[in-house]
C-alpha cells in the first residue's frame, strides 16, 4: 500500500495565463517504496482566518466578512477557497507538481474579499487531498486505492503574491458586480453629467454623498 506525504513549497503568480492564476508547487512523497504509476488528485483548498493576526486596518476591511473584532471568536469561520484536480504522473520517490488555481476578482466572493482585505504577511491555507492512486503491485499487476482523507498539508500564501497576480490582469483596479438596473441607472447619471469614465461617476456619486454627511453633521441636534 502506498503512503503518501503531500507538502506545498511554494506559490506564483501565472504570467502567462488566459485568466488570473496562482500556480502552487506540490511535493509529492511515496515512503513505503511503491511505484506510483499515476494519480488522478484532488484538492481542496480552504482559508484559515484563525491562523494569523491582524492589523486593525485589515480588521476594519474584514468586518464586512466576520463582523466586529469583538465577535471574532464566533465568526472567524474557515472560507472555501478553491477545489482543483490535477493528474500526478508516474513516479518513484518523490515528484513536484504544479497545481494552476485559477481565481477571480469579483469582490462579491468572500475569499477574494478576504485576500484583498490583507495589506502584508501571509494568508493561512490548508490543502486537503484526495483521489485515487495507480500504483505497481508484487509481479508487475496494477493495484489501484483512495488517497486517505486525512492527507492534507499547510501552506502561508505570501500576500505580495496575490497582488502580483491580481495586478498582472488588473493593474490598479477591482471589480463589484451590479444589477442591470443599477448599470442603466450608472450610464443615465454618466450620460447627464457627461462624465468621462465610470470611475469618475462613482467618485462623483461618493463626492456629493460626503457633502450631503457633512451638511447633516453641521445641523443643529
Amino acid at each position: 500500500m502506498a503512503n503518501l506525504i503531500f507538502d506545498c513549497v511554494g506559490a506564483r503568480a501565472e504570467p502567462y495565463a488566459a485568466a488570473p492564476t496562482l500556480t502552487f508547487s506540490l511535493r509529492i512523497s511515496e515512503s513505503a517504496g511503491a511505484a506510483i504509476h499515476a494519480i488522478a488528485l484532488r484538492c481542496q483548498i480552504r482559508i484559515e482566518p484563525t491562523k494569523r493576526r491582524y492589523t486593525a486596518e485589515e480588521a476594519a476591511r474584514l468586518a464586512d466578512l466576520f463582523g466586529d473584532v469583538s465577535r471574532w471568536a464566533d465568526t472567524l469561520k474557515p472560507i472555501q477557497f478553491t477545489t482543483i484536480s490535477t493528474m500526478v504522473p508516474s513516479f518513484s520517490g518523490a515528484v513536484d507538481v504544479d497545481l494552476a488555481v485559477p481565481c477571480t476578482y469579483d469582490l462579491e466572493i468572500a475569499a477574494t474579499r478576504y485576500f484583498y482585505a490583507l495589506q502584508e504577511q501571509e494568508a493561512p491555507l490548508i490543502l486537503l487531498f484526495s483521489g485515487t492512486i495507480f500504483a505497481k503491485g508484487e509481479g508487475g499487476r496494477m493495484t489501484v486505492e483512495q488517497v486517505p482523507w486525512s492527507a492534507e498539508c499547510t501552506y502561508r500564501l505570501p500576500v505580495p503574491v496575490w497582488r502580483e497576480m491580481v495586478d498582472r490582469y488588473f493593474p490598479g483596479a477591482a471589480w463589484i458586480r451590479l444589477d442591470r438596473d443599477t448599470v442603466d441607472a450608472l450610464a443615465a447619471f454618466k450620460s447627464r453629467q457627461a462624465l468621462p469614465t465610470w470611475d469618475a461617476t462613482v467618485t462623483s456619486l461618493l463626492s456629493a454623498a460626503a457633502e450631503r454627511d457633512g451638511e447633516r453633521s453641521g445641523e443643529p441636534a
